[in-house]
């Protein structure tokens, strides 16, 4: 018998043979915020054999990644990579966004009984997919210095997200995931060991308690695949981004610690053979405002206050009196829907002779409507990914590159920078073979490579293809 299925086993081919691989008991998702390739090169001489550089040569390394929706920030990048999929059908669009009933903004991870929860998303994440497949035996945790990341990374069914709180610097949690926390994270988070008193010491306080959570709940330590999501950062404050080299040096030298500290561990607790490290970026950065004029590059100031009071101006001139827009909500517009069908307006006709009339505005470059985003032709394929039907404007305005977009009512102040951040997709770890791969791959097929990985199905919403 054990020479014919040896027999069998020569014939197959390497892709057949991984079937009968088992899977890896502890998958580690990690994201850096505003992570990117070029000082990721750039520092790596500096870099111990641990760490960053360890996962660059030994890994599976995607070079040319990027997001499949525009614009990103932290909030929908997480929820993406844990979904496999986009705003338009996770819903996370922001980390704030208005909310059409009361006008105000909303927290994307508020929580009126929790505080704090993934209520708000509206697919399922590959944690709850491994929740769903293993009966609830896999164990699934997130840790992170902000509760969006964490509790976006954990998705719906985890055991627990934790995060540090912002005025006591100590460790907590949501009610959603469970009435009281785990008596070990309770006294985790009252050893005045592990308060958090400076903020360049994040990364370290994350890594500390990921690598406290995988040895105490014994992550890893059985046939069925566990996660533990971790968020780091990569950024420094934008009062100290005057000279990139110096502000950024000590940020991935630090970074190439964490990141070093945390394979070590955990591949020593579980055995390297059985964890597989999944890293990428968040795929955007924070620039400091600059005054471009002082360098005679063409600039302006765009007040979408003001904007949206001329809009309703002209929209009042054509369909009598009335006030049609409700808010506007950073490059956003909002209608009044009900006084709309009131007087039985067409909206498509609204919306497209307020894209004409906005259009002619200085420092606009581009206007998206809802109609014009519900379409989804390909050349707008990236704006409406990042577009939510019940929760985005009806009016989406782009305002040029090198103007500044100003809400003087809320004092908000944007810049426009439509430029391209590199950021690689890393897999280390668990039998993966050192390689390097330059053709582009999005982030939302990180999800399924994991779910193939572990023998699942992928989110409920996610239709990319596994990376591999």
């Amino acid at each position: 018998m054990n020479r014919y299925l040896a027999l069998i086993i020569a014939v197959l081919s390497g892709t057949e043979l991984q079937a009968f691989e088992s899977a890896p008991r502890l998958v580690v998702n990690l994201v850096v915020d505003q992570l990117r390739s070029d000082y990721l090169d750039y520092f790596s001489p500096l870099y111990s054999s641990d760490g960053l550089k360890k996962l660059m040569e030994e890994g599976r390394v995607y070079e040319a990644a990027s997001y499949p929706f525009t614009p990103v920030d932290k909030a929908s990048a997480i929820a993406t990579i844990a979904t496999g999929t986009t705003p338009y059908y996770h819903g996370i669009i922001g980390m704030r966004w208005l909310d059409r009933n009361t006008l105000r903004p909303t927290y994307c991870c508020d929580d009126m009984k929790h505080f704090a929860s993934p209520h708000r998303m509206m697919t399922s994440t590959v944690g709850d997919e491994m929740k769903v497949s293993s009966h609830g035996s896999s164990i699934v945790w997130s840790i992170a210095e902000k509760r969006e990341a964490a509790i976006l990374s954990a998705g719906h069914a985890a055991d627990g997200a934790l995060w540090i709180d912002e005025k006591t610097g100590r460790w907590r949690g949501s009610t959603y995931y469970s009435p009281t926390l785990p008596v070990w994270v309770k006294s985790y988070a009252n050893n005045d060991a592990h308060l958090v008193k400076n903020k360049q010491l994040t990364n370290d306080a994350v890594v500390d308690l990921a690598i406290q959570t995988v040895n105490t709940t014994a992550m890893g330590r059985d046939e069925v695949s566990d996660l533990l999501s971790v968020s780091l950062s990569a950024t420094a404050s934008i009062e100290d981004l005057t000279n990139w080299q110096t502000s950024m040096e000590p940020v991935y030298m630090q970074l190439d610690k964490c990141v070093g500290r945390l394979v070590s561990s955990i591949s020593e607790a579980v055995g390297a053979d059985h964890v597989m490290f999944v890293v990428t970026s968040t795929g955007y950065v924070d620039e400091p405002i600059t005054d471009l004029s002082s360098y005679r590059i063409p600039t302006g100031t765009f007040y979408i206050n003001r904007t949206a009071n001329l809009l309703n101006m002209f929209l009042s001139a054509v369909y009598g009196q009335g006030h049609y827009v409700e808010s506007c909500f950073r490059n956003e517009v909002y209608l009044n829907h009900k006084l709309i069908e009131q007087k039985n307006i067409s909206l498509a006709e609204m919306l497209q002779r307020s894209q004409d009339f906005l259009v002619q505005n200085a420092g606009v470059a581009e206007v998206y409507t809802s109609e014009r985003l519900l379409r989804g032709n390909n050349d707008i394929l990236k704006r409406r990914n990042a577009f939510h039907p019940t929760l985005s404007g009806d009016i989406i305005i782009e305002v040029a590159p090198g103007w500044q977009l100003v809400n003087e009512d809320t004092q908000e102040r944007l810049s426009t920078r439509a430029s391209f951040v590199p950021f690689p997709i890393i897999i280390f770890g668990a039998g993966t073979r050192a390689e390097r791969i330059t053709l582009p791959v999005t982030v939302d097929r990180i999800a399924p490579t994991i779910a193939r990985n572990i023998r699942i199905r992928a989110p409920n919403a996610c239709t990319a293809e596994p990376l591999f």
